[in-house]
């Protein structure tokens, strides 16, 4: 059992040494500050690794005690949050990615090499082999082989009937949707909606690294091994008051989760008012879901062209739609519409981005370190935990509480040692 001193190091250490020190050939000046209240012990990496592990969820925990402190150092005000998502590089090469084609070739490929291994076999005392020729080598490495594609065409499957499951509800969603609006009297618009194919597709994969990732798109047009971390940055504070690991490749299925979490902390935060997303988020059963909430929703449902010509940047505000026929979709391309609301749809770029700028660039967190959604979740908390703590640090700088933070952590933590 780590002394309460031996604690201190390891926290103060594993905070500077992976997301405080800053990407600089200079020596930091923090470094002198953490030596001194960590009595000049300096905890080697497995010590902090094995703390980290130990204590996942304590640490964890922290996310929300810091978010109390700085609403009682009234930084914190809950209102209008940006929601974003950021793909961040798995601790695995998407080279190490086996497609369920690909796997259902080299399954028949390595049974038909078994059968005539075994066939040589029989002939063995007929026939000659080269001196590092073993067939029962051979036979072990290609039984080894199998059973790894066997469990990979397993998970492939499962994924798929998971996928199933939510496009089979999307899609009923669609068919009720247009079904309402003929029985209304209109005509729906646009094609038809399709039924969801069951089964693998060819190009379902899954990572034999780390079969928990997901092959993503990122910027530029590539694909890379990554999980999608979320964070909800509330506007005024700038700090992240939400954060999950999904592994989904797009963001639509993220503003519900998002809310419910929110939602368990309204008794010791407050409530959210509004939510600013962009399209990856838009969706008509997102719109609903934050409308049931009583949130106000600012979700893009398109890309605006730049350099919007004078006269459309000041017209006046059309009115607001009124009538028990106006839905919260209706309401919403309206808001966004208006001035006030693309003035407040406008902060959304200048919140969240430069949240994931801070942590990629300045942080220099650009890959996961660890394998699997749990440790990497504990990661990702870890991060969000490291960047609230900056942007306290900006914040309180001229309140004097700047060096109070670490010892308000250990206060939090100080039981388990």
């Amino acid at each position: 059992m780590a002394s309460f001193y031996d604690a201190r190091a390891i926290i103060l250490w594993l905070f500077y040494r992976r997301f405080f020190k800053q990407k600089t050939g200079k020596i930091n000046l923090r470094l002198h500050r953490f030596r001194y209240i960590c009595a000049n012990k300096n905890p080697d990496h497995d010590s902090i690794n094995t703390f980290r592990k130990k204590f996942r969820a304590e640490i964890s925990a922290l996310f929300v005690q810091i978010l109390l402190i700085a609403k009682a150092s009234d930084i914190l005000k809950m209102g209008t949050i940006s929601l974003d998502g950021t793909k961040i590089k798995a601790n695995a090469s998407k080279h190490k990615a086996l497609s369920y084609k690909h796997a259902c070739q080299l399954e028949k490929q390595l049974k038909s090499e078994v059968e005539a291994l075994l066939e040589m076999a029989e002939e063995a005392d007929n026939t000659p082999f080269p001196d590092n020729f073993s067939i029962p080598d051979e036979l072990t490495r290609r039984e080894d082989r199998l059973r790894v594609i066997a469990q990979a065409k397993a998970q492939i499957e499962r994924r798929a009937d998971e996928r199933h499951q939510h496009e089979q509800l999307e899609y009923e969603e669609k068919v009720a949707r247009r079904d309402a609006i003929r029985e209304a009297g209109g005509k729906p618009r646009g094609r038809e909606p399709k039924a969801p194919e069951t089964g693998a597709r060819d190009k379902d994969q899954v990572n034999l690294t780390d079969p928990e990732s997901r092959i993503m798109p990122k910027s530029g047009g590539d694909f890379e091994q990554a999980y999608n971390a979320q964070a909800a940055v509330e506007v005024n504070s700038g700090l992240i008051v939400e954060k999950h690991i999904t592994q989904a490749t797009n963001d639509k299925r993220q503003i519900i989760p998002t809310l419910a979490e929110l939602a368990t902390r309204e008794a010791a935060l407050g409530k959210i008012n509004a939510i600013l997303a962009d399209t990856g988020y838009f969706s008509h059963a997102n719109v609903l879901a934050v409308g049931m909430t009583n949130i106000i929703a600012y979700i893009a449902g398109k890309r605006d062209a730049h350099n919007r010509p004078l006269w459309e940047r000041f017209k006046a505000d059309e009115p607001k739609p009124e009538g028990e026929d106006v839905s919260e979709l209706d309401l919403l391309r309206w808001r966004l519409q208006t001035q006030d609301g693309r003035a407040i749809y406008g902060k959304r770029k200048s919140t969240i981005e430069p949240t994931f700028g801070i942590i990629k660039e300045v942080m220099g967190y650009r890959q996961f370190l660890v394998r699997g959604v749990d440790a990497v979740s504990a990661e990702w908390d870890l991060l969000c935990i490291a960047f609230n703590l900056k942007r306290l640090f900006t914040l309180n700088a001229s309140k004097g509480l700047k060096h109070l933070f670490f010892s308000l952590i250990i206060v939090q933590l100080r039981v388990k040692f």
